[in-house]
């Protein structure tokens, strides 16, 4: 592609997943000229290079570096998309692996080495954003790019929740919702109205075959975090949580409306949970906050809509 004018150059940031691929085809559809950094032992090299105009690997700890190649390309906007695999910050000597930049070192020296900052994802992606937005390179939503990614409230499959389920997909909710104004996890799995396993650092895959270890039958909710900043972390499913769900016996998932990703094709996301018997809903919030403490559930409950089978919709 011949160059372009600054506002059709958009940097990615690529991490694991299939998230990344569905941004950068989103962008080349667009005719953006995507300059793609993919995140050392994370982002999948092969399939990305073709779909992007310039691809280079970049270290966990070298903020540097990628503001030194977004500058060189002459990107002022950028966006992130895939997971960051957290539980690597806690690999003995993980430091003198990834040994951090100057500019590394300089923003996220209170995190790691001093003891004023926490480690929470929220914290750590803010810092990011922070030390890129200093060099003027802003990063936004990579759901403004490719916002048909996001379910509306629907009723995914077939098969649907029985009402013993629908209330665990409700008392799910706000657990999940709870976890994720702690910044712990996005997703939790319920079963008779009893907490089965919670997301955390290992996330959703991990959670979900633990659960399966210690019941069949459960269900998954797996939400926004309450002010979920969506340029970052937003919740995502796809096929592999389907099949996660179905080899650890799950039989139920009820995802966020409007703030949950399917990374897989639609159809074909629909039609896998229908073969294994997995009951999908987008769930919304119909009235009030989207998080209450505990103490308020009784006396101030939050609405759920929870799509029936009158409205299939994949």
């Amino acid at each position: 592609m011949t160059d372009s004018p600054p506002d059709r150059r958009v940097g990615l940031v690529a991490a694991w997943g299939n998230y990344p691929l569905v941004v950068a085809k989103a962008l080349r559809r667009q005719n953006y000229q995507v300059y793609c950094l993919g995140v050392m032992e994370h982002a999948d090299a092969d399939a990305l290079a073709p779909l992007v105009d310039d691809f280079e690997w970049v270290g966990l700890a070298r903020l540097g570096k990628a503001i030194r190649y977004f500058r060189r390309h002459g990107v002022t906007q950028a966006t992130m998309a895939g997971k960051f695999h957290k539980r690597i910050l806690y690999r003995p000597w993980i430091w003198f692996q990834h040994l951090p930049d100057w500019t590394t070192a300089r923003w996220f020296y209170p995190h790691f080495v001093g003891t004023k900052g926490d480690r929470k994802d929220d914290t750590l992606l803010g810092r990011l954003v922070a030390g890129v937005s200093v060099a003027g390179i802003t990063f936004g939503p990579a759901t403004d790019y490719a916002p048909e990614l996001l379910v509306n409230a629907a009723q995914l499959t077939r098969r649907e929740p029985t009402p013993a389920q629908r209330k665990d997909v409700e008392f799910g909710w706000h657990n999940a919702k709870e976890m994720g104004r702690l910044d712990i996890g996005q997703s939790v799995v319920v079963k008779d109205r009893a907490v089965i396993a919670v997301e955390a650092i290992e996330g959703t895959d991990e959670c979900i075959r633990r659960a399966g270890t210690l019941c069949r039958g459960f269900t998954l909710v797996k939400v926004a975090k309450p002010n979920q900043d969506m340029r970052f972390d937003v919740p995502t499913v796809g096929l592999g949580t389907l099949h996660r769900l179905h080899e650890a016996g799950g039989k139920v998932l009820a995802i966020e409306a409007e703030k949950t990703i399917v990374v897989d094709d639609r159809e074909e996301f629909c039609r896998l949970a229908d073969q294994l018997k997995i009951a999908v809903v987008a769930v919304r919030e119909e009235a009030g906050d989207c998080f209450r403490r505990p103490d308020q559930a009784a006396a101030q409950p939050v609405r759920l809509h929870i799509p029936s089978g009158g409205s299939v919709n994949c």
